[in-house]
């Protein structure tokens, strides 16, 4: 017999949805969020707790729930130290929630010391981690039987050097026996105290940026001498990085200098160049002006042996306008001209000659 209805798939997936969609928001939630405060009566877990051994954390928790693990400490200044160790105590088992303990200033300052950051400030910093699902505030110094049932914690972890305070070797020694300890390890070079170091140790750089920054001698407990030596420190280093910044500006300068120089000297050499190769073309040997030289001398020779001839429509010399017409001769004149001429002598030559170019010049 067949009996009809909804398909069970169809009943599964939507559900299966629902639950997947609620695993995402609750894992939005823890990464966006900051971890929570522990309430003071008891824990939200309302499963029947029954404390779990290392074997069967190590092998897979309850479905119900995951293995509480509990971390404490002071957590001033809180470092990469703090946020390396807490990595370690989320790491420990496959499904873990860790819960985080602060102690409050005054059981701080009685067993420890004075810190730098309030206990206000250090629950604070411990809420952001994102290993950290729960902060009890004002955490108990030593670990009770009562304090470990209120909150449901199956395992403790710290590092496995004793820690000896409160009169005690080792507070953690209880923990321990009963098995339930987990050790994690420190982080080498890191620490609140070398930090501290640090800060006392480069004092006066730090008072003299703060006062640089605004302020006060009395916020910074500073006396009157120590601030007018860091006030003058403050413009010497002032003065100091204006002569360096002078001088990277000068080294600058000169080197665009040296640049400019090389390129005019560059270009110098390629003008030069450029202006001997002239020089050398039109003045050489075989250049341009000794071709030009050689034709013109050549023009004036050739003049000088083949002249221009006179014109052949000058005037004859006895029909000039600019002569006018001799007399006859004399008888006396003719007598004188009949009888033969001595042989001139050479002063009366040149007389003669002179006076014929006289009789040129007045002629023309």
């Amino acid at each position: 017999m067949l009996i009809y209805g909804p398909d069970p798939t169809l009943l599964f997936f939507p559900s299966m949805l629902a639950v997947v969609t609620l695993i995402g928001c609750c894992l939005l939630r823890t990464l966006t969020e900051p971890a929570i405060f522990a309430k003071e009566t008891s824990c939200d877990c309302r499963a029947p707790h029954e404390r779990l051994t290392i074997k069967q954390a190590c092998r897979g928790t309850p479905v119900d729930r995951p293995v509480r693990v509990y971390a404490d400490g002071i957590f001033d200044l809180f470092h990469s130290g703090h946020a390396r160790a807490l990595m370690q105590a989320k790491n420990l088992f496959p499904n873990t929630y860790l819960i985080v303990g602060v102690c409050s200033d005054e059981l701080t300052h009685k067993y420890k010391g004075f810190t730098v950051m309030d206990e206000s400030e250090r629950y604070e910093a411990l809420r952001h981690c994102r290993y950290v699902d729960e902060v009890v505030r004002d955490a108990p110094w030593t670990l009770s039987h009562d304090f470990l049932h209120k909150h449901k914690i199956d395992f403790v972890a710290h590092d496995d050097i004793p820690y000896s305070s409160a009169g005690s070797e080792d507070v953690y020694k209880h923990i321990k026996e009963a098995g339930m300890f987990v050790p994690t390890q420190r982080t080498e070079g890191i620490s609140t105290s070398d930090l501290i170091t640090r800060i006392v140790r480069d004092y006066d750089v730090y008072a003299r940026r703060n006062l640089q920054r605004g302020y006060t001698a009395k916020e910074l407990n500073v006396s009157y001498i120590n601030e007018k030596k860091y006030r003058l420190q403050n413009q010497v280093d002032r003065m100091k990085e204006k002569v360096r910044t002078v001088e990277e500006k000068s080294k600058h300068f000169v080197y665009r200098v040296e640049e400019k120089s090389h390129d005019l000297i560059q270009k110098w050499e390629e003008k030069s160049r450029e202006f001997i190769g002239n020089f050398l073309e039109l003045f050489g040997p075989d250049g341009t002006w000794k071709q030009v030289f050689q034709e013109r001398s050549g023009r004036m020779i050739s003049y000088a042996l083949s002249p221009r001839g006179s014109p052949c429509s000058s005037p004859p010399r006895e029909h000039s306008p600019l002569r006018s017409p001799s007399p006859p001769p004399s008888p006396s004149a003719r007598w004188h001209s009949a009888r033969p001429s001595p042989p001139p002598s050479p002063k009366g030559a040149s007389a003669s000659i002179s006076s014929m170019s006289e009789g040129d010049e007045d002629e023309k």
